[in-house]
Order: C-alpha cells, then structure tokens, then sequence
C-alpha cells in the first residue's frame, strides 16, 4: 500500500524512516511515496512571516531612544536550513516568531548603541542593514533567513529628535520659500515670455496678413494693368523694329558715304600728304644746302677774322714796341728836350681848343670888357690846359721854362712858338668872326 504526498509551493515534506536520521528525505516543490507503518512525512512552512520588534536603546551619544523594527523572515528553501529549522520547530512552528524577535532585539540594541541618534535618523538603511547583519549568523544556526528589514519608527522620550530637526525645517521652509519665490517669478516670467511669444506671434499674422494683402493687390495691379502693358510692350516691339531698319539705313548711308566721299577724299588727302613730305624733303635738302653753304661762310669769315685778328695784334705789337722805344727814349730827355717835346703838341692843343668856334658862322660877345673877354677866354683855356698837362704828366712848363733862363736861345724859340699859338687863336677868332 503506497500513499502519494504533495509538498506545496511554500512547504517542504521531511520524510523520515527506519534508518534514523541519516535516512531522512527534504522534498520541496514536490511529490514522494510514503509507505505506511515505515515512513512518516512532516509538513515545514517556508512561507515568509513579518515579525515586528520593539525595544529601548541607548544611542552612542547616550540618548534613550524608543525602535520599532520590522522583519520579513522564513525558513531557508536549501536542504540544510529546512534541515536546521525542522529539528528546532518541526512541532513548534509557532515558536519562529518568537525566538526571531529576541534575535532581532538583541542584534538592534547592539547597533544602537555604536551609532548617534543623527545616523539613526539620517541613514536608516545603513541601519537596517547592519542589524540584519548582526542577525545574520544566529538566524541561519536556526535554518531561518531575513528577507528583509525596515526601522520603522524611532522615538525619544524628550523633544532631541524634534530639536534636531528643527535648523533642517527652518532650512527646508526657507528653501520653500526661495523655490516658492523662485516659481513664482518664473510664472511671471513664463507669463511675460508667453505674452511676449503671442504678440510676436500676432505681428507675424499681421505681417503675413500684410504680404498677402500686397501680394493680392499687386496681383490685381498686374491684372488690370495686363491690357496696357501688351499695348505697350506691341509698342515697345514696333519702336524696336524701327530702330533696327533705322540703324540698318544708317550703316548704308555710312558705307555709300564712305564710297562716295571717304575714299575719294582718303585719296586726295593721300595725294597732298605726298606731295607736302615731298616739298618738305626739297626744303630740307634745301635748308641742308643753305647750312652747308653758311658754315663755309662761316669758316672764311673765321679764317678771314683769324688773319685780321694777327695783323692787328702785329700791328699793335709793332705799336707797343715803337711806344716802348719811345718811352726808353725819353728816358734820356733833359728838361729841354721834354719843353721842346711839350712845346711842339701846343699847337695841336691849341687847334683843338678853337675847333669849338670853328664852327661858328657868327659869334656876339656881350660883355662889359668888350672883346677883351674872348681874349680873356682863350687865355684861361690856355692856363687850363698847361694845368690839365701837369696833372696829366707831372711836368710844369712854366717851371721848366723858368729853369731854363740861362738857355736863351731855347727860351726865345719857345716864345716865338708862344706867339705862334697866340696868333693861331687870334686866326681861329678872326675866323669865325
């Protein structure tokens, strides 16, 4: 006789025998044959318990504190844990809960009190999580595993967690505050830029509006103005013609004229172009001819100025040298032969002193001294020269005539000549007169 049994989802069968312990079977997720009187099969709940753990703790920093913790916990799915849990609560399932929370309690006392009441509070996963760990190695001795585990709620006895919270509040209002401020200025501005979006938008649909406007407008511009536009374009394309035959008359007018009149006169104006450079080379042969002729003249004339040129410069050395005689001859001259000399160009002084009156076809002298003042005259004349001779040569003829006293025959000769001169004036006067 052979009895099925089915182990659940969340259950395990331990079927256990005539061989003792070692002779034990774990079936989970499953079905096995009992046999009857032989075997026997016991049922082990796997499925999870929430187990809730309150206790009072001293945090680190020596503050009493109130814990509630909560647990997900169940009997292992391996061999071994259903193995471990059976022999501790195969009969006492109900004993699970209890002994997990005097486990969970002592782990979470533990942790409180190596943590300040600001960790607790601020990181409460860090939390949880190390007193799963501190629980983590007695549960398993039992077969039992922690899924999960959550603090939730931690309390003091005082007002320190109120108080501890409170600079975060004030801090979380006045955020609240800012980002209040600040949503509501960027309402405003959201608003502004919306605002500012739809007049934007409205110029756009008016300008759009605007450019449809003349776009239509020129349309029915250019529709009314299609028939006048044709007529004058016609006219425009008539003009053109015209202007084409015009300029096509033009250019026959210009070649006729160019073969009735440019040509012929291209001609003529070539025939006197040739007959002027011809005329222009005979007027430079010409003017060659004439240059070559006057540079001959020019030649002779030099030449002929260049024989001159040594003529008068012989005479003149000719005259030079007779003057330079002459000078080293009156080197040797006494007084008398100077006197004599002096003597013999008076009347040659004399003649050119009276050539004034030579001249003169009738001479009135209005006078008190009567004609005695012409005598007057020709004596002050005579005076003035002897006066103008020793300026000009130093010699006094009245002192050389006085040093010759002794020579009275040279004097009486020069009075003679004296007298000479006198009536030569006297001559010249009576002449004119």
């Amino acid at each position: 006789m052979r009895a099925y049994r089915v182990a659940g989802p969340s259950e395990a069968l331990i079927i256990t025998g005539r061989g003792g312990q070692d002779d034990q079977r774990v079936v989970s997720g499953g079905r096995v044959i009992v046999y009857p009187f032989i075997q026997r099969a016991y049922t082990m709940s796997l499925a999870s318990r929430q187990i809730r753990v309150e206790i009072d703790g001293i945090s680190k920093n020596g503050i009493q504190l109130q814990l509630t913790g909560v647990a997900q916990v169940k009997v292992g799915g391996d061999d071994i844990s259903i193995r471990r849990a059976a022999q501790r609560f195969l009969n006492q399932q109900d004993q699970i809960d209890h002994y997990t929370q005097e486990i969970l309690a002592g782990s979470l006392r533990a942790v409180v009190g190596t943590l300040t009441v600001e960790q607790i509070i601020q990181d409460r996963a860090s939390f949880a999580a190390s007193v799963s760990e501190e629980a983590e190695h007695s549960m398993n001795n039992q077969g039992l595993v922690i899924d999960t585990f959550q603090i939730s709620a931690v309390d003091d006895e005082g007002d320190y967690i109120n108080n501890m919270g409170r600079p975060q509040a004030a801090e979380v209002a006045k955020l609240a505050a800012i980002a209040e401020a600040s949503a509501t200025r960027e309402a405003s501005e959201a608003q502004a830029l919306a605002d500012e979006k739809v007049a934007i938008a409205q110029r756009t649909l008016a300008l759009k509006q605007a450019d449809i406007k003349e776009e239509t407008d020129a349309r029915l511009a250019a529709a009314n103005a299609a028939g006048p536009l044709a007529e004058a374009a016609q006219r425009q394309r008539i003009l053109e013609q015209e202007e084409l035959v015009a300029v096509r008359q033009a250019e026959l007018k210009a070649k006729q004229l160019d073969t009735e009149v440019r040509r012929p006169a291209d001609a003529e104006r070539y025939r006197q172009v040739q007959i002027a450079e011809a005329a222009k080379t005979q007027s430079m042969l010409a003017a060659e001819a004439e240059l070559a002729r006057r540079e001959n003249e020019a030649k002779a004339v030099e030449l002929e100025g260049a024989a001159k040129a040594a003529a008068i410069r012989a005479q003149g050395e000719a005259e030079a040298a007779s003057t330079l005689a002459k000078a080293e001859a009156y080197k040797q001259f006494n007084d008398a032969a100077v006197l004599d000399r002096m003597l013999d160009t008076l009347p040659l002084i004399a003649h050119e002193l009276a050539a004034p009156y030579a001249n003169i076809s009738e001479l009135n002298v209005i006078s008190n001294d009567g004609e005695s003042k012409l005598s007057q005259n020709i004596s002050t004349n005579l005076v003035e020269t002897l006066s103008m001779l020793k300026t000009m040569t130093g010699v006094d003829l009245t002192d050389v005539a006085r040093n010759m006293t002794a020579e009275k025959t040279s004097k009486a000769g020069a009075t003679g000549t004296s007298t000479d001169l006198l009536a030569a004036s006297d001559n010249n006067e009576h002449a004119g007169s």
